[in-house]
């Protein structure tokens, strides 16, 4: 079985870069597959949740320490 987990590490760059990677991954994700980012800029939640809500996609953030975790599943 295949796992379509894309794994990104942004951390310690400074946004936008992190939901620049993030919209990179999701260029060339499939339906259905999942972008895993680690960011440590705190404003890339808010970059995050703003974009979420123009597009279809599922977010999931979490925060372990002093890093962000975004989990994000492509949807058409």
């Amino acid at each position: 079985m295949k796992d379509n987990t894309i794994k990104i590490d942004a951390r310690k760059l400074p946004c936008p870069l992190p939901l620049l990677k993030l919209k990179q991954a999701l260029n060339r994700a499939e339906n259905g597959d999942k972008i895993v980012l680690r960011a440590t800029d705190p404003a890339s939640q808010r970059d995050f949740r703003s974009f979420v809500t123009q597009t279809s996609h599922l977010l999931t953030i979490k925060k372990v320490g002093n890093e962000f975790h975004f989990t994000v599943i492509k949807q058409s």
